[in-house]
């Protein structure tokens, strides 16, 4: 899809851009107004904060950064938001955006980054690491029994977009078998054998030695694996989820994690995660405060930058936009 340009169209540019990366963005809005808001002291920073000027609301078309989603309506002649995340729940909300708005993400950016750290929490929990790291702590020198492989596990995949490709991708590489689960199971995806719709979810779950979700939130998604689902898998199944917290009940995670190897989560419901929630001390449970994407590899905010230039050469020239999430 494309929108049409005007002499009036105002970028505003959020990201923390170096001098390089500036001059890149205004050869590619292509004489188009541009103003840089963002700060480039937080180029390594691992979030990145929006301040956007009051004069600057009212006049901007399109907005490359994540505003508050609770600000959008002090920008009332958006045309098109470009995210620096892939996640844009906030902004598909029923009345946060005029509905003409375009918004794209950054979807692409994080598969590696999200994908390794799911790889790595599998790991970790098949090797026994989070029970080694306690005994660590306690000074104490105790075998933590048997451990497992992924060679010849089966991996389910429960959304195969950019980064459950990369993970399925992974674990093939060292003899996993990988089913996906996607909503358009004729849609193929790198790194799967075999791809499957969320209707066969259930005869799927008995058959994994590790699921992972990467799933946004949606009704549709939502306790995705509830008491029922956990309860289909085999005993001493890894469960994984780097997609929103809500994917999984955590009431019914807890009930069964005593006869899973365990659970790796990056995220929870809710975020942040109560300090007395149960799931914290489960020896089986190990839990990341959803670090997996944001700016934590460098190589991801390389190709946040990336997509968004190249969006905007394509808006101000006539061409199709990529990641194209409300048209």
């Amino acid at each position: 899809m494309t929108i049409a340009t005007t002499r009036n169209d105002v970028i505003v540019n959020c990201l923390p851009l170096n001098d390089d990366e500036r001059q890149s963005f205004v050869e590619a809005a292509n004489g188009t107004e541009q103003v840089f808001v963002g700060d480039p002291g937080e180029r390594n920073a691992m979030s990145w904060s929006i301040r956007v000027p009051d004069e600057l609301r009212e006049r901007a078309t399109v907005i490359i950064g994540n505003v508050p989603a609770s600000q959008m309506a002090h920008y009332p002649n958006l045309k098109w938001l470009q995210t620096w995340s892939a996640g844009v729940d906030a902004y598909l909300a029923p009345g946060i955006l005029d509905p003409s708005v375009v918004v794209t993400n950054a979807s692409g950016a994080y598969g590696q980054s999200v994908s390794e750290h799911l790889f790595a929490m599998m790991w970790a929990l098949m090797k026994n690491l989070p029970q080694y790291r306690d005994h660590q702590q306690r000074s104490e020198w105790h075998d933590a029994g048997a451990v497992v492989s992924p060679a010849d596990a089966t991996v389910l995949v429960i959304g195969t977009g950019d980064i459950g490709s990369h993970f399925a991708t992974m674990c093939r590489g060292v003899g996993a078998h990988t089913i996906g689960v996607r909503r358009n199971p004729n849609k193929e995806a790198d790194g799967i054998d075999s791809m499957h719709g969320f209707d066969e979810l259930d005869d799927l779950l008995p058959r994994a030695d590790v699921v992972a979700l990467i799933v946004p939130s949606t009704p549709d998604t939502h306790h995705l694996l509830d008491g029922h689902r956990l309860a289909l898998l085999k005993a001493g199944a890894i469960v994984l989820n780097a997609g929103r917290g809500d994917a999984i009940d955590p009431d019914a995670l807890l009930v069964n994690l005593d006869r899973l190897r365990g659970a790796g989560l990056d995220v929870t419901e809710p975020e942040p995660l109560p300090s007395d929630s149960p799931l914290w001390s489960h020896p089986r449970c190990l839990i990341t405060p959803h670090v997996a994407g944001g700016n934590h590899l460098s190589a991801t905010v390389d190709r946040i930058i990336a997509i968004a230039r190249d969006n905007i050469a394509n808006y101000t020239t006539g061409s199709s936009l990529h990641n194209m999430v409300r048209r």
